[in-house]
């Protein structure tokens, strides 16, 4: 079935990079794009008239949201040392605080907030700290049958680490260990990506997601290495993105992380790094060239979740100019990519005191070609004859959008992914007019506010000092109850 989708605007692909074509068009035939242009004279099945919008590709996020997220938790946390596991917790207490139910609940969820933000395919990150200690084989397998249900593209595996960071009865920070449980976690992660790599007509595929490098062995990065090769997968491992880890890596092994990934195995064209921040030493963490992260599929850039976390990338153009692939991640809620670049756009500006820093153009490129490019896929990020048929339309016409100027630079300053329209996977249409097939979403925000609270509630049991949820989140202003 062949589908022509009319705009005022299609960003399509030259063979060298994207182009505006106005008042144009996109045909697909199945899940393979076949015209971009001006007009187009052959048969076709369906015509979809958007209007007043912008028809553009996918948007590639490989730190994708994929739970209820944490951040509106602890980004403002002065002390944020009751939000982690205590020790105590760690070695007699820990638990799954969710059954798998509604653990795979908060996935769906979270990848309908993916789709409805025009994000086609992702990697997903989901936090390991209402866990029993990392995710699961049944958890993922859960995932892909979601995925494939509602049609993403997905880069998919279960986490796994040998440690997790705790704060001590003396209250000093640490890990603690558990190596065989990385072990098995890192064999559970080899079977699933043996067993769903390709599912899906090929939107699934299986990566290789271990946590934290600092809660990972030397011995298990190196087996991770060893994995990748001979799966002929893709490694994501954040690192470079905290000064705990910095000064954590530099007492274990007198290292700078890039050179722990360079000894194990690791630094090489397999391995995406999100964030990548911290390139010099504890003392002067922003210090140093980029220029080694150019061997790298890419690194996953977030910028939403870092300002709310008060740091920033210093600086996104260093990066590109060092021949750095970067990609972006949402990696908290909302995951809004179109938000996402326009504040990467901003603290380009703040950091480097330039104007021109950060380009809507580069960070637009970041989100389509950078990530097919991390992804080793000239099919994906891109609308062109051949490529996946994968593309969102962002609608323009609505009385907050404003006037138009440059539809790229308009769709960063002036809208959000909550002006995404429609949104096409693979040729198939995963939501129409702002709406997902099959979706309660009424009912599916009822339940995740449910979900919410309980993941808050369970913070007290890991504290330290067991302090209530009260004490732990207060709000903004004195609540005043209904009837008071």
């Amino acid at each position: 079935m062949s589908t022509l989708v009319r705009a005022s605007f299609v960003i399509g692909f030259d063979g060298d990079d994207h182009v505006i074509h106005r008042d144009a068009c996109v045909v697909y035939d199945r899940d393979r794009i076949v015209h971009v242009g001006r007009s187009y004279d052959g048969p076709v099945d369906e015509v979809i008239d958007a209007g007043e919008a912008i028809v553009g590709p996918g948007f590639i996020d490989l730190d994708a949201l994929a739970d209820i997220d944490h951040a509106i938790l602890d980004t403002w946390h002065a002390d944020s040392s009751g939000l982690g596991w205590s020790q105590d917790y760690a070695v007699n207490r820990r638990r799954a605080v969710f059954p798998l139910e509604d653990t795979l609940f908060m996935r769906e969820y979270a990848l309908t907030q993916l789709i409805r933000n025009g994000i086609t395919t992702a990697m997903p990150i989901a936090a390991e700290t209402h866990s029993a200690w990392a995710e699961s084989y049944e958890e993922l397998a859960g995932v892909v049958e979601i995925a494939g249900r509602l049609g993403l593209r997905m880069y998919l595996g279960p986490s796994y680490r040998s440690g997790v960071p705790v704060l001590r009865a003396d209250g000093s920070r640490g890990v603690h260990w558990e190596p065989e449980l990385g072990e098995k976690g890192l064999d559970d992660a080899i079977r699933f990506v043996r067993d769903v790599d390709g599912a899906y007509d090929g939107r699934i595929r299986g990566a290789l997601l271990p946590c934290r490098i600092e809660t990972v062995t030397l011995d298990l990065l190196r087996a991770t290495a060893r994995a990748a090769e001979e799966l002929d997968c893709l490694v994501r491992l954040h690192c470079m993105q905290g000064l705990t880890e910095l000064r954590l890596l530099r007492e274990w092994y007198g290292r700078h992380p890039l050179d722990v990934l360079a000894e194990v195995g690791l630094l090489g064209p397999r391995l995406l790094i999100p964030h990548a921040l911290y390139l010099g030493d504890p003392e002067t963490p922003f210090e140093g060239s980029p220029d080694r992260l150019a061997t790298l599929a890419g690194i996953v850039h977030c910028p939403l979740t870092f300002v709310r976390y008060g740091d920033a990338l210093r600086d996104f153009d260093r990066y590109r100019e060092a021949g750095v692939n970067v990609a972006l991640g949402t990696d908290s809620f909302p995951p809004d990519m179109i938000r996402n670049m326009d504040y990467g756009n901003n603290l380009a500006k703040l950091v480097t005191g330039r104007l021109e820093a950060g380009s809507a153009a580069d960070y637009y490129r970041a989100a389509t070609l950078g990530g097919a490019r991390a992804l080793g896929r000239d099919d994906l990020g891109r609308l062109a004859p051949g490529a996946k048929a994968d593309l969102v339309v962002v609608d323009l016409s609505g009385p907050r959008t404003g006037p138009v100027d440059d539809p790229v630079r308009t769709l960063m300053m002036n809208c959000t992914g909550a002006d995404v329209s429609t949104v096409v996977i693979d040729g198939r249409p995963v939501m129409r007019d702002r709406m997902i097939a099959g979706v309660d979403e009424e009912s599916m925000r009822l339940r995740a506010q449910t979900y919410f609270e309980t993941m808050k509630a369970a913070y007290s049991e890991r504290d330290h000092m067991r302090r209530d949820p009260a004490l732990l989140f207060p709000a903004s202003f004195r609540v005043v109850e209904a009837g008071s």
